[in-house]
């Protein structure tokens, strides 16, 4: 009951200080998170004495390994009806959609009268509590928590939201779209597993595929003369 909303209140702080720095420092988005997580993850050695959390109690592990109505795994639930809600209020709320506007253009956003920088606090505070609930979720599902989970799992989040429909210059996406990428870049692994292609190809794949996202991304825009 207390390290559930422990780790709830340590994801939004970790976001609330991205969010902080990239809106009102002005640090470049990659550069700030790339560099929290880099944080986060030595003190996790410092506090663990580099160690496994095992033998985690059932009344925890069942919200990774439940079932509802003893059909449906705890974890697909919990995943659908976080993509629902989100994508509805994404496409739906006033506040969230301002969100496009920003990543389309930031300086015309603030001189419109969006709160430019209370939005960006919110969105990197909602994720890092979005992050901490997949912490949770994975950690309950394995029953112990890893000091190598989420290692590289960075390239992996920016193919699958890419090939989703987002630009890396803003302004696009959606969570529906997200998550289809997610989806299909899954596949593509398991697809690579059950052919016999060796594990170390899926890196090699992984980046192709960003890399082809992105290029699409490029020349659609440069056909609709948003880029020079």
């Amino acid at each position: 009951p207390l390290a559930i909303p422990a780790g709830l209140a340590v994801g939004a702080a970790v976001g609330l200080a991205n969010g902080a720095i990239i809106a009102y420092v002005r640090i470049n988005p990659f550069i700030t998170t790339l560099g929290t997580m880099s944080i986060g993850r030595g003190l996790l050695y410092v506090f663990t004495g580099q160690q496994n959390i095992t033998d985690l109690p059932a009344s925890f592990t069942v919200i990774g390994q439940g079932k509802l109505l003893g059909a449906v795994q705890l974890p697909i639930v919990i995943c659908l009806v976080l993509v629902a809600v989100s994508d509805v209020l994404l496409r739906r709320s006033k506040f969230l959609r301002q969100n496009y506007y920003i990543g389309g253009n930031e300086k015309a956003s603030f001189l419109c009268g969006i709160p430019v920088r209370k939005v960006k606090l919110f969105d990197y505070a909602f994720t890092g509590v979005l992050a901490a609930i997949a912490g949770i979720v994975s950690t309950a599902r394995f029953g112990s928590s890893s000091l190598t989970a989420g290692i590289g799992l960075e390239l992996k989040v920016i193919t699958a939201v890419v090939i989703g429909g987002a630009s890396l210059t803003g302004g696009e996406g959606t969570i529906l779209g997200a998550f289809l990428g997610s989806c299909l870049m899954a596949l593509i692994a398991d697809a690579l597993t059950l052919l016999g292609v060796e594990s170390e190809w899926n890196l090699v794949v992984m980046g192709s595929a960003l890399l082809a996202a992105v290029l699409a991304d490029t020349m659609n825009k440069r056909r609709k003369g948003i880029l020079g």
